[in-house]
C-alpha cells in the first residue's frame, strides 16, 4: 500500500479562527515531515514517477507527494525543502486562474492567496516537478453538465501544456467530487491517474482515477502524520477502536 500525501499551502496559518486555516502547513512542519519519511527510507514521488509502484509493475518504500491549487507559497517554501530530501511532487494547477488566488473559495470567507503565475508554473516544473490539473476554473464537476466538464477536464490539460512543454498526465478532482462518468472522462481526454479526498492508502487494485490520499493539516503532529502514513485506514480505525473499548 502506498500513501499519497495531499498538501495545500505551505506558509504561515492565517488567524485563528479563519475558515479553512488547517490546510495551510508550516513549512518548519514540513520540513520536519519530508526529513522523517527520508529517514525511514521513503522516496517521495509525483504521480508520474508513482505510477509503476500503483499498477504492481514497481515495489519498494515510496510515497507520492501532491500539492492542490497551485499556490505560489508552495513554490516559495516547498520547493527547497523537496530539493535537500531529493523528493518529487505533483501540483495540481488551476488553469484559468494562474497569477490569481483561490476564488473558489471567497464565498466561504477565507482570505486570497495568492497562486503561482505562468513563469512559476514553468519554475516548478524546471524544479524538477509535475504539473497536474485540477481543471480550468476549480468547479464542482457533477454540478456540470457533461459538455462543461469535459471541456474543464480537457482544455486545462492542453493550456498547461502548452505553458510548461511537458505532458500532463496526473488530474485531480476539484473538492475530490465525481462520478463514474466523470472518470471515464478524465481517463478519455489522456490523463493517466485522479486522485479524489478519499482517505486511505493506495493499492495496485485501486482504480487509477479514484485513487484515495492522505490529507496533511496544519494540526497534524509527527506522530499522528507517521502513524496516517504507514498505517492503513482500517488498522487506524480497529486500533482506535480497541483504545476506546479499554
Amino acid at each position: 500500500m502506498i500513501p499519497i500525501l495531499m498538501y495545500h499551502q505551505i506558509g504561515e496559518p492565517n488567524a485563528r479562527g479563519t475558515p479553512y486555516r488547517g490546510l495551510t502547513v508550516h513549512p518548519r512542519d514540513f520540513r520536519r515531515q519530508m526529513v522523517w519519511l527520508r529517514r525511514l527510507g521513503y522516496r517521495g514521488l509525483s504521480m508520474a514517477q508513482l505510477m509503476p509502484y500503483l499498477r504492481g509493475e514497481k515495489h519498494g518504500k515510496v510515497f507520492g507527494l501532491t500539492f492542490d491549487d497551485g499556490y505560489r507559497n508552495v513554490l516559495d517554501h516547498a520547493v527547497p525543502i523537496l530539493e535537500d530530501c531529493g523528493f518529487h511532487a505533483t501540483n495540481y494547477f488551476v488553469a484559468r486562474q494562474l497569477g490569481g488566488s483561490n476564488i473558489w473559495d471567497r464565498d466561504e470567507g477565507v482570505p486570497a492567496s495568492a497562486l503561482m503565475d505562468a513563469q512559476g508554473l514553468r519554475n516548478w516544473v524546471g524544479a524538477g516537478h509535475e504539473a497536474g490539473s485540477h481543471t480550468l476554473n476549480h468547479p464542482v464537476l457533477p454540478r456540470l453538465s457533461p459538455e462543461l466538464a469535459s471541456n474543464e477536464i480537457r482544455d486545462s490539460r492542453d493550456a498547461l501544456e502548452q505553458m510548461t512543454g511537458t505532458p500532463v498526465t496526473a488530474f485531480c478532482y476539484p473538492y475530490g467530487k465525481f462520478t463514474p462518468e466523470l472518470a471515464d472522462c478524465v481517463r478519455e481526454a489522456g490523463y493517466d491517474s485522479a486522485t479524489t479526498t478519499a482517505g486511505g492508502l493506495a493499492r495496485p487494485t485501486d482504480d487509477l482515477f479514484a485513487l484515495p490520499r492522505v490529507a496533511v493539516m496544519r494540526s497534524t503532529l509527527l506522530l499522528r502524520f507517521l502513524q496516517k502514513c504507514l498505517t492503513p485506514l482500517e488498522d487506524r480505525k480497529r486500533l482506535r477502536r480497541e483504545q476506546e473499548a479499554a
